[in-house]
């Protein structure tokens, strides 16, 4: 791990989470998680599929209720919020699948998500292009995407679209960013870019970023601390050393081989 990624988080948390479970009749799907992200932190959440790592996304960002258990966005509870009501208080998501609007430029749909933030929605017509555009563009610069600002995101590549929608989720200027699989379709090296360039970002601005994840060479090589599910609970909360030689993740994350760094098999 870099000696960047081994600093130690600024003081305080952004999110805490306390004994949040989540059931769908009789199937546990999340069990009494507890956990925190302090500032500029960049944590990982790993584990087989299965395990609950999107379900206890949808709970932090309002789009499943909790059975029990509470959240908390810099000390004030946004349990229950629905996710609109959530994003205003300051929590951005990127999601496995990307959902930009492919019959819009590039620079038009970050445009779109920044007029939403304004909530200027009545300006849409006729004057919706002129709005933004440079807060636009400097969002494109920092995501290394400038050049393709009127580019149709119709004909965009896969990784480009995974960095628009970046661009996207920091237009509120969040505090906290979920990642749910970031890099999920992508190949090795575009992977690897696409973290570095979130961990970037995390050093830039001081955001918090909880992120899930099945390349392990992603993990290792960006997490500031890394976090365990199986089957809803929580097994492992540490530092990279301390999940590459624990035992028990070993046995029921990676079928009881060891992990190693090189490790990327998306299964």
């Amino acid at each position: 791990m870099s000696e960047q990624n081994a600093m130690q988080t600024g003081s305080g948390s952004v999110l805490q989470v306390q004994s949040l479970s989540k059931s769908f009749g009789g199937l546990q799907a999340v069990c009494d998680v507890s956990f925190d992200v302090g500032k500029g932190e960049l944590l990982a959440l790993i584990g087989p599929n299965g395990a609950g790592k999107t379900t206890c996304f949808n709970m932090l960002m309002g789009q499943l209720k909790p059975s029990s258990g509470d959240v908390f966005l810099n000390g004030e509870k946004i349990t229950g919020m629905l996710p609109r009501k959530v994003w205003r208080k300051g929590v951005g998501r990127t999601f496995q699948i990307t959902g930009t609007y492919a019959s819009m430029t590039v620079i038009e749909n970050i445009q779109m998500a920044l007029i939403s933030h304004h909530k200027r929605l009545y300006s849409l017509k006729p004057f919706a292009t002129r709005l933004y555009r440079d807060e636009a563009m400097a969002l494109l610069e920092l995501v290394g995407m400038p050049e393709q600002a009127e580019r149709a995101c119709a004909i965009l590549a896969y990784g480009d679209l995974k960095r628009l929608e970046l661009a996207i989720a920091l237009c509120h200027q969040p505090t906290l960013l979920l990642m749910d699989e970031p890099t999920a379709g992508m190949a090795p090296r575009e992977r690897i870019g696409l973290m570095q360039l979130t961990a970037d970002i995390v050093q830039q601005r001081s955001i918090s970023v909880l992120f899930t994840e099945h390349d392990m060479d992603v993990v290792f090589a960006h997490a500031h601390r890394i976090m365990v599910l199986n089957r809803g609970e929580l097994i492992a909360n540490g530092s990279v050393d301390d999940i590459r030689n624990n035992e028990m993740v070993q046995q029921v994350y990676l079928g009881g081989g060891s992990v190693f760094a090189s490790e990327s098999d998306d299964a």
